[in-house]
């Protein structure tokens, strides 16, 4: 396993009976490096706030990201600024001997589950994956379908009623309100 680009250990021995907040931030290194990692263009800021408790399972991380990343359109390859601000709820559980395959039951909080081994949670690679997962999986800049459209490519719409029309049913929808020959 390669090292994290967004180390932030929380040590356990830290998180005491209450709620605990903390705040990090990725620095220019650490963004540029997660950038690569997804494939972005840029990473321009990243910074998450936690609320820390213990629960009868492990440690439960509430908080909200903040994000602003440059993604690469889909169509294009133009630059597509966008402002990330998710909340989330994570559960730290230790690793076990259990089968990795696995299902892991949620209960009502509706946690994220992230393993830990040793005596930390990794903050900043809860960010990271958070972010990983609040990015938009089809950017498109607001020039993709005049340029999609110039290369022959059909809107999901023109797509949809062309396979209406030339499909096994389109002969019978033609014939939908003319009167019966028989």
């Amino acid at each position: 396993m390669t090292d994290p680009e967004f180390p932030r250990p929380h040590r356990l021995d830290q998180i005491g009976a209450g709620e605990s907040q903390v705040h990090i931030e990725a620095n220019p290194e650490e963004r540029a490096a997660l950038a690569t990692r997804f494939d972005l263009q840029a990473i321009d800021t990243l910074e998450a706030d936690y609320a820390i408790r213990r629960d009868a399972a492990g440690i439960v991380a509430r908080g909200r990201i903040k994000a602003s990343v440059v993604q690469s359109c889909i169509a294009t390859g133009d630059p597509v600024p966008a402002g990330i601000a998710e909340n989330f709820a994570i559960r730290f559980l230790p690793e076990t001997d259990a089968d990795p395959n696995d299902e892991i039951e949620l209960d009502e909080d509706e946690c994220d589950t992230v393993f830990y081994t040793g005596g930390a949670i990794d903050l900043g690679e809860a960010a990271a994956e958070t972010l990983a997962l609040s990015l938009d999986p089809f950017p498109r800049s607001p020039n993709a379908e005049a340029i999609l459209r110039q290369a022959g490519v059909l809107s999901e719409e023109e797509a949809r009623r062309l396979a209406e029309e030339s499909g096994p049913f389109g002969a019978l929808a033609g014939l939908r309100g003319k009167p019966d020959k028989g």
